[in-house]
């Protein structure tokens, strides 16, 4: 990899950290208790080519700046991965990101939680030391991935990192491999 390759990279993951954080303020707006959420990351200039009447309402910070439009039919199912398989992206999506809402405890609580899943979801659910998390995941076609992250209870921090949350970002990368189911393949307006 040369140097140019590196600062393409980093300008892509930057673009797509932005576009994540933007998601995330997005979001923060509808509060908590969301249902996951999908949406199509194009370049903003080519969404602004496209669509004049939007040119007030969007702002291209960068040559590299993405925006999103949400998925609208999206129904992540209960395994989010496995739905995330079964898309494929137009050549003119450029980018994906998911948000999902978890609960999970401390470490140190870990040990208490029942074997059984119904059992368990009550338990987390339950627990006096429960955390939510809202969590951004995208990736782009070109390979970048990267996530943010949101504690309910500490809303002004906001983690972000590559490989956050691994295999949320590996399944939307997936989206790109054109090996998604094609009969099923979702369309982006």
């Amino acid at each position: 990899m040369t140097p140019a390759d590196n600062l393409h990279d980093s300008a892509a993951t930057d673009a797509l950290a932005a576009a994540l954080t933007e998601i995330d303020r997005f979001l923060g707006r509808d509060g908590w208790g969301l249902p996951a959420r999908l949406f199509a990351l194009v370049p903003t200039v080519d969404l602004m080519a496209a669509e004049p009447s939007l040119a007030d309402r969007l702002s291209a910070g960068s040559p590299d700046s993405l925006s999103s439009i949400e998925q609208e039919d999206f129904h992540a199912g209960d395994h989010i991965e496995s739905t995330l398989a079964g898309i494929v992206w137009p050549d003119a999506v450029t980018g994906a990101a998911v948000t999902l809402e978890r609960v999970f405890l401390p470490a140190d609580e870990e040990a208490g939680v029942p074997d059984d899943p119904q059992a368990a979801a009550e338990y987390v659910a339950s627990h006096p030391r429960r955390q939510d998390l809202r969590v951004v995941a995208g990736a782009t076609r070109g390979g970048a991935h990267f996530a943010v992250a949101r504690v309910l209870d500490h809303p002004d921090d906001l983690l972000g990192a590559e490989n956050l949350v691994p295999g949320l970002e590996a399944a939307l990368l997936g989206t790109f491999d054109g090996q998604g189911a094609l009969d099923d393949q979702m369309e982006t307006k």
